[in-house]
């Protein structure tokens, strides 16, 4: 797990899409950070948790052909 520092104005999908290029993870990391569940803009320097995003995709994410189908 690391850590990302707000900058003034993140979302929750910005901040998600800032790390990974796309907003699905979005929920993840805001269930890391159940304490911060009801901020919709972050003012700056407030420290989330951000999980492993990369172990995060489910089998339904994957395309068919690594699924197997």
């Amino acid at each position: 797990m690391t850590t990302y520092t707000t900058k003034s104005g993140d979302m929750w999908d910005s901040i998600a899409y800032a790390l990974t290029g796309n907003r699905d993870h979005t929920g993840v990391i805001m269930q890391a950070n159940p304490h911060y569940a009801n901020v919709y803009i972050f003012e700056a320097g407030i420290t989330l948790n951000i999980p492993d995003l990369e172990a995060v995709t489910t089998y339904e994410d994957l395309p068919p052909w690594k699924r197997g189908e």
